[in-house]
């Protein structure tokens, strides 16, 4: 039996985990900053840096209290070490190295696209599907990556696609910014389109060609667009411009109604439809087992609906307080890792812009 102690730190949730043998999960404590950070409408690096510092010893605490773990009873320590916030990462991994130091046992670097890769592993209930049997795809869906990743073995990665701009879960916070439904824009998006007619706006899918990337960008500028037409007004000229001979503009129209339901629906379809639509041909190309989805926008509910009707296989995701950022999903990675003798330096250091390659 191998028992991990797992740190997560990347963005704003301080995580701690204890898992063991990669899919069982004894404890998954997560303190949120999203209260902190909501009134910026997005996360301020500076801040999250600081409240990690203020909540990393606790949370670690009490993951080993909930796990009833004692600190001689673990075999590794592993944390991610990016991509992320460099503030952000730094303290997770330098507890980390801390507490591998003072115990004497393995130190573990992980990714933390890897960490949602392997959130599909744990084991959340009685039900749980059948073991993974590769090859698989999964897609990858957060709030800074969209992938699509070809997974061969345990730690044998081929990156098929991936966001040429912005990723899916940074344009549902953008055009939630633009709609004033609030922040994180996933689920406000979601609640919002739900009353919502997903054909009343056609606004673009960027399919590339034959490629398996993703862009998002002219999306989100489609809804600015479209949103600004009803936001657009006359200005009264000011009396400065009056007096210097200008000539008043006629009053202010009123500011008509934005269909908010509408826009978010029409929005949503069209992430969705890009996604499942990139992820099915991919998986027909390569004839994977099943589909794996992971991160954040993967808790969306049509995305899940509609990959489950169309790709013709079966179709996987974690449990939603899986597909949020967390430590269980670092400590499956690390499990893997471990059974390999692939350790960490003690020099390990954090790295922003990490990229998903095999091992």
């Amino acid at each position: 039996m191998c028992k991990i102690l797992a740190i997560e730190s990347s963005c704003d949730e301080t995580a701690a985990a204890v898992v063991i043998d990669g899919v069982i999960v004894k404890s998954n404590v997560i303190a949120s900053q999203l209260e902190i950070h909501r009134r910026y409408g997005g996360v301020f690096p500076e801040v999250a840096s600081r409240q990690h510092i203020l909540a990393i010893s606790t949370v670690i605490q009490d993951a080993l209290i909930e796990a009833r773990t004692g600190w001689n009873e673990l075999d590794a320590i592993a944390v991610t070490y990016g991509p992320g916030l460099v503030g952000s990462l730094l303290v997770g991994v330098n507890a980390a190295k801390g507490i591998a130091l003072a115990l004497d046992i393995p130190l573990i670097g992980i990714n933390h696209l890897e960490g949602h890769l392997y959130s599909n592993w744990l084991k959340t209930d009685k039900n749980d599907p059948p073991p993974v049997k590769f090859p698989v795809l999964t897609l990858i869906v957060s709030g800074g990556h969209t992938e699509l990743v070809l997974v061969h073995q345990h730690g044998e990665y081929e990156i098929l696609g991936r966001t040429i701009d912005d990723a899916a879960g940074e344009a549902f916070d953008k055009v939630a910014r633009m709609l004033e439904i609030g922040f994180p824009g996933g689920p406000a998006v979601q609640e919002a389109a739900k009353t919502g007619n997903p054909q009343a706006y056609d606004f673009p899918r960027a399919w590339l060609g034959n490629s398996f990337d993703f862009s998002f960008s002219g999306l989100k500028t489609a809804v600015l667009r479209t949103v600004q037409k009803y936001t657009k007004s006359n200005i009264l000229q000011h009396p400065s411009m009056m007096a210097m001979g200008h000539q008043p503009q006629a009053p202010a129209k009123p500011r008509l109604v934005i269909p908010v339901a509408d826009i978010a629906a029409s929005f949503q379809m069209a992430v969705v439809d890009v996604l499942v639509s990139k992820a099915k041909a991919a998986a027909d190309k390569y004839n994977v087992s099943e589909i794996l989805l992971a991160g954040g926008v993967s808790a969306n509910a049509l995305l899940r609906n509609k990959m489950m009707a169309a790709c013709g296989r079966p179709v996987r995701a974690p449990s939603l307080i899986l597909c949020t950022d967390n430590a269980a999903m670092i400590g499956a990675a690390a499990y893997w890792h471990y059974k390999a003798g692939h350790f960490a330096s003690w020099d390990l250091d954090v790295v922003t812009n990490l990229e998903l390659e095999s091992k």
